[in-house]
């Protein structure tokens, strides 16, 4: 069945892979982001698989140019079905490292572009009374990691205000549906552009998987209206981790949070940062990860049986705290 998705963020990374998703499922496709070339180079690789796509070129940040933006997709290829909220900045250095201006710039893009998106999507379907929003959240929301705190906030914020608005809708008995995708780490090209103040190449922290997989459970949430999904096995064990054993976590992410997430490559003098303005370039769905990222993941197991993981995960659990006790004394966490 053919329906309009717009995606933000959809110039590259899981945004890109999650348009040409939607498009092989025969949806028109509304393409949000602030570089303009990328996303009509995507909207022509969509247009070759038979689906129209149409190119909106905004910065979530600003309210008012996101309200333009659906108003020009919608002009192009009618109301709105499904509402994808995917773009996102993060900064690669400490806290103490980090300028104001930097962080409320990454949280204004990561945060606020996911308020300003929602509210869009809102002001669509309202009108129609249906439509289908979807959050694009992260492990990171549950369980922090040090150098990423401006990303790592935004997304905690994300969730909390996913959960205050389904509330709200259900209150209002409204046929608009609302889910939450939580990623794991993935292969995109935010760790060539992020900006970085830590002298070296930032990498994911692996397992490391393809765009195409948390794509695929974008896709899976909008036909399917789950309330969440956690995408990747890694995702389950970070969240289930810091239910379990916070404190262990926290010490474990300061000893080693730092070295997985920074490669041994020295970082370019001229390396390009996104925060404030667009990476000119051709760009896709994915990063320089290929050779190390999965290409399959069990990756809605959590979703569709959640009784069963909370169980076996909770027996798990129990048997492991033990285990991560005298770990945490052997290495002194």
């Amino acid at each position: 069945m053919s329906k309009v998705v717009v995606i933000t963020g959809a110039g590259a990374g899981v945004g890109r892979a999650t348009a040409q998703q939607f498009a092989h499922a025969g949806c028109d496709i509304g393409l949000i982001g602030r570089d303009r070339d990328r996303l009509e180079t995507a909207a022509a690789e969509l247009r070759t698989l038979g689906v129209r796509a149409c190119v909106a070129p905004a910065d979530m940040a600003d309210a008012e140019a996101v309200d333009h933006a659906a108003d020009t997709i919608e002009a192009a290829l009618g109301p709105i079905d499904i509402w994808v909220n995917n773009a996102m900045a993060t900064i690669f250095a400490p806290v103490s490292d980090i300028t104001p201006a930097e962080f409320k710039r990454a949280t204004e893009a990561t945060y606020l572009g996911t308020v300003h998106g929602v509210m869009t999507a809102l002001r669509a379907m309202k009108r129609r009374d249906q439509g289908t929003i979807i959050n694009v959240g992260s492990a990171l929301a549950y369980r922090s990691v040090p150098l990423q705190s401006p990303y790592c906030g935004a997304k905690a914020a994300i969730k909390g205000f996913t959960d205050s608005l389904r509330s709200e809708l259900i209150h209002d008995r409204t046929a608009i549906k609302l889910s939450m995708v939580h990623l794991p780490a993935v292969n995109t090209p935010q760790f060539d552009w992020a900006l970085n103040k830590m002298g070296r190449r930032a990498q994911p922290v692996p397992p490391i998987y393809d765009p195409e997989v948390p794509a695929k459970a974008i896709v899976f949430a909008a036909f399917n209206h789950r309330r969440e999904i956690w995408v990747g096995m890694p995702t389950v064990v970070a969240i289930m981790a810091n239910r379990i054993a916070p404190g262990f976590a926290d010490r474990y992410l300061a000893t080693n949070g730092y070295s997985t997430q920074m490669s041994n490559q020295p970082l370019p003098a001229d390396a390009p940062a996104n925060l404030f303005e667009p990476v000119p370039g051709r760009r896709g769905a994915r990063g320089r990860f290929t050779d190390r990222s999965r290409r399959g993941s069990f990756e809605m197991f959590t979703d569709r049986h959640k009784a069963v993981a909370f169980t076996l995960l909770a027996v798990v659990g129990a048997a492991a705290v033990g285990g991560l006790h005298q770990l945490a004394k052997r290495y002194d966490f």
